[in-house]
C-alpha cells in the first residue's frame, strides 16, 4: 500500500525527494485533476497526501483516508481544504508560505504595470500591423504609476512585498489594511493603516492581498466599486471570490473605476464573459502568480519536505494546526 498520495503532476525533485526517503507513493502524473470519486480511491490506505488548491479535500475525502496524517497543499492559500475536519480526525495540514512570496508580489506587480500603461493592447495593435507612425496620443495611452498612491488589502507577506515594490521602486504613497499594526513595513515603507473605506476613497491602485475566508468572500461588490475613484484600477492575485465578479465587469464598463489586473476568478478556470470582453486597462491571466519555475519547483519539494518531516514523526514547519500535533505526538 503506497504511502503517500501525489494528485496531480509536481516536480520531479519532490517525487525523487520522496523516494529518498523510501516513502512508496501513488503518483497521478497529470495536470488534469482527479475526479472527486477517484481521488477518494486514492487516498484509500495512504497516511500522507501531496495535493493542489483545484482538489478539493473535505471530511468526506477524509472518512476514506482512516490512516492520513498529513496533508501538504502545494500553495500558501488552503481554502481547497477542510482544517477543521482534518483537526478533528488528528491530520496535520501544510501549506507552502514564504516560497512564493516574491514572485507573487512580482506578478501582482506586473499587472498593475500592465493595466496602467495597456500593454497587452499595444502588443496586440503592433503584432496586427496597425502601428504606422508615432504620434503624441496614442490610442494606447495609458496612465503613470509613479507617486500614486497605492492601498494594500492585506499587509501580510505576499502584501508587504508588493508595499515594498511599491514605495521603494516607484515613489508611491502605500496605504493598507490589516488585522493589526505592521510597525516594520510603516518604519521601512512609510505606509499607513486606514479603515478599508478610506482605503477605497483615496487610492489610486488597490492591490489584494487577503487570503480567500468567509469574512473577505465578496468584500468587493458594486458597492465598493462606488467608495473608489473612478480612475482607480483593482489588481487581484490572491483569491478569485474575494470579488463579485460580475460586479467588477460593471464598474468596469459603466467607468465607476477605470482598469484591473486579475490573476484569479470567482468561478475559476471560467471567467464571467463580460469581463472576458473587456479590454482597455484590463489584464486577465490564468493563475500565474507563483508560475515560476524556481518557485513552483520550491513549492513542490517544500510539500514533499512536510510529509517526510510528518511520517518521520516530526511537527512540519509549516503546519497550519500544529496544536493537533500535541495531541497525536
Amino acid at each position: 500500500m503506497p504511502q503517500v498520495c501525489v494528485t496531480q503532476r509536481i516536480f520531479p525533485e519532490a517525487i525523487e525527494l520522496l523516494e529518498s526517503e523510501n516513502l512508496s507513493h501513488s503518483y497521478h502524473e497529470s495536470d488534469q485533476a482527479l475526479d472527486p470519486q477517484d481521488l477518494k480511491e486514492a487516498v484509500k490506505g495512504c497516511e500522507g497526501l501531496i495535493c493542489l488548491i483545484t482538489d478539493k479535500v473535505d471530511g468526506g475525502l477524509m472518512e476514506h483516508a482512516h490512516n492520513l496524517k498529513v496533508i501538504a497543499n502545494v500553495a500558501v492559500g488552503y481554502d481547497n481544504i477542510d482544517v477543521n475536519a482534518a483537526s478533528e480526525r488528528g491530520i496535520i495540514v501544510t501549506n507552502t508560505p514564504d516560497v512564493l512570496t516574491e514572485t507573487t508580489a512580482d506578478l501582482t506587480f506586473a499587472l498593475l504595470l500592465a493595466a496602467a500603461r495597456r500593454i497587452p493592447e499595444a502588443d496586440t495593435y503592433m503584432r496586427s500591423g496597425q502601428f504606422k507612425e508615432f504620434k503624441l496620443y496614442q490610442p494606447q495611452i495609458g496612465v503613470d504609476v509613479f507617486g500614486k498612491t497605492l492601498g494594500i488589502v492585506g499587509m501580510g507577506r505576499i502584501g508587504t512585498a508588493v508595499a515594498r515594490r511599491g514605495a521603494l521602486g516607484f515613489g508611491m504613497k502605500v496605504l493598507y489594511t490589516a488585522n493589526s499594526p505592521k510597525p516594520e513595513a510603516e518604519k521601512e515603507l512609510g505606509a499607513t493603516q486606514v479603515t478599508f473605506e478610506k482605503l477605497l476613497k483615496e487610492s489610486d491602485f488597490i492591490s489584494i492581498n487577503t487570503p480567500s475566508t468567509l469574512e473577505t468572500h465578496h468584500i468587493f461588490t458594486l458597492k465598493e466599486f462606488k467608495q473608489m475613484k473612478r480612475t482607480a484600477f483593482l489588481i487581484n492575485a490572491a483569491r478569485g471570490p474575494i470579488v463579485k465578479e460580475d460586479d467588477l465587469a460593471e464598474a468596469l464598463e459603466s467607468g465607476l473605476i477605470q482598469g484591473a489586473g486579475i490573476d484569479v476568478f470567482e468561478r475559476e478556470p471560467l471567467i464571467d464573459p463580460k469581463l472576458a470582453q473587456l479590454k482597455k486597462h484590463v489584464v486577465v491571466a490564468p493563475h500565474i502568480g507563483s508560475a515560476s519555475v524556481e518557485t513552483r519547483r520550491n513549492m513542490s519539494l517544500m510539500a514533499a519536505q512536510n510529509v517526510i518531516s510528518a511520517l518521520k514523526g516530526q511537527c512540519p514547519p509549516n503546519a497550519l494546526n500544529s496544536e493537533v500535533w500535541k495531541n497525536v505526538s
